[in-house]
């Protein structure tokens, strides 16, 4: 019996799935030969998660993977109406980046709070000048997101004194509805954006949300780029509606030398790094190989995302 055909979209470097040779043939592509590798697969390895070729190769003829399984928490570089409409399964990388993007958000809500980067800046010029800083315990924060990445957040959030409210796409218990979160947004100290992206929910921190802020409000985004109006969030932070922001994720990544975000004060930008800890590759890898195992033994997958909404559903 033939063994099945794994199929990778590579990225430097490679993933270790040296405890898959012999159990399956793995072939590799890049954008240019995914189209014509993509028939002869059992299963893709989107490796490469910055990639959008999954979704310009996958509509056209012959048979398609069965399984698809990205190396990212986001699926939405690879969805298309043909892959979701499709019965191929899709699953993600979910259980790998939650608790390092919350640790990344503590650090981020502590160094606004206690103003890190300008004693940084204040070191380098070697100037002494004493300052006040603001207390988190006791301050408030709304996490969008009520995923595995937000929940996280919120926890870790918690632990540090904050009082959290997480905001999904409908209430259930612990969670707000996305009809709260305007009211939410007027009380909050923080607010961090770890949504999905999705048709509902691309562009959603705008210059109105930004205005219904507090003036000491600062907002955190390890989401997706593409949730924030990049030029609203400028003039927010420029004209002081907020005090402060972080980004990590960009609408077009990596940042361009240009972009005005670099020039911000009180911005601070990372080059989406949140959940990338030492190791993290060899993670993905191993949690592949993991559900590969599943999947050759006929089981249900864990992390199966649903299709048409664009994330792994949460059942509380």
């Amino acid at each position: 019996m033939p063994l099945p055909t794994l199929l990778v979209l590579k990225a430097d470097p490679a993933p270790r799935l040296g405890q898959l040779i012999g159990r399956a043939g793995i072939r590799y592509a890049d954008e240019h030969s995914l189209a014509s590798e993509l028939p002869a697969a059992d299963v893709l390895l989107v490796w490469d998660f910055t990639s959008d070729a999954v979704r310009a190769a996958w509509p056209g003829d012959g048979p398609r993977p069965r399984w698809v399984h990205t190396a990212s928490a986001g699926v939405d570089r690879l969805l298309c109406p043909e892959l979701v409409a499709s019965d191929t399964v899709v699953t993600n990388a979910r259980g790998v980046f939650e608790e390092p993007i919350a640790e990344y958000v503590a650090g981020l809500v502590l160094a606004m709070a206690k103003d890190l980067p300008g004693t940084l800046e204040l070191q380098r010029q070697r100037r002494w000048r004493h300052r006040e800083s603001l207390r988190v315990a006791g301050s408030r924060a709304v996490v969008v997101g009520a995923g595995p990445i937000g929940r996280a957040v919120a926890t870790t959030l918690r632990a540090l004194g904050v009082r959290t409210a997480v905001v999904g796409r409908t209430a259930r218990p612990r969670v707000h509805g996305a009809d709260e979160l305007d009211l939410l947004l007027t009380r909050a100290d923080w607010v961090v954006c770890a949504a999905p992206l999705t048709e509902s929910t691309r562009g959603m921190f705008d210059a109105r949300r930004f205005g219904l802020m507090q003036p000491s409000a600062r907002f955190i985004n390890v989401g997706r780029g593409q949730l924030v109006v990049e030029d609203d969030l400028v003039t927010a932070v420029r004209e002081r509606w907020i005090a402060g922001a972080a980004l990590d994720v960009f609408t077009e990544e990596p940042l361009g030398e240009d972009s005005a975000l670099w020039d911000v004060p009180g911005l601070i930008v990372s080059p989406h790094m949140s959940g990338d800890t030492v190791g993290w590759r060899d993670r993905l890898a191993a949690q592949f190989v993991e559900l590969y195992e599943l999947w050759a033994a006929g089981r249900p997958l864990p992390n199966v995302v649903d299709k048409k909404r664009g994330y792994v559903p949460v059942h509380d």
